[in-house]
């Protein structure tokens, strides 16, 4: 009887799924349209009565992203409000609506990952992943993780296309 050898494994290849990088968190968005008079402008003491009764309870436990769908010029100092109030509450606030909120935390994700464990690894990142914005999401982790890798590649062990090859010195 003939042992079945996984190959793969004895290579020393290192996959990735990048769905193991996408975010957890509840997203939701707050759009700052709503506050908007007339449809055009943002009034400071209208606007600052919206931050004062607005019940910021209702984000706790979530990611909140703060935009305006409307076309209009919202000033800095509102976005600045608005994520002041969710850092009170705890929770994590970025500018920006639910796509650029998901960017920012598969980001994120990327960037904790421990480099030591790649370190002159030779590094398959898998082509189907379940993942939101996968060519940002590549991108983002081959900037982090050619640095300290022999080589990236992308797909599957059996059908790879080669990504990146550390030059020998």
């Amino acid at each position: 009887m003939t042992e079945i050898v996984n190959k793969i494994q004895k290579s020393g290849l290192i996959q990735l799924d990048l769905a193991d990088y996408k975010p957890k968190e509840s997203i939701v968005t707050i759009d700052l349209k709503e506050n908007l008079w007339q449809g055009i402008a943002l009034k400071e003491k209208d606007f600052r009565e919206f931050i004062k009764e607005n019940d910021w309870t209702q984000y706790e436990g979530k990611v909140v992203g703060v935009f305006c769908s409307a076309d209009a010029i919202i000033p800095t100092w509102a976005f600045m409000l608005v994520i002041s109030k969710l850092q009170e509450h705890g929770v994590i606030g970025f500018v920006g609506d639910k796509a650029e909120v998901e960017k920012q935390l598969i980001l994120s994700n990327i960037t904790a990952i421990d480099l030591e464990k790649f370190q002159d690894g030779r590094i398959i990142i898998k082509g189907c992943s379940d993942v939101a914005h996968p060519a940002f999401a590549m991108s983002e982790l081959v900037k982090h993780l050619q640095p300290v890798s022999k080589s990236i590649m992308y797909g599957e062990p059996c059908s790879t296309v080669p990504v990146y090859k550390k030059k020998k010195k």
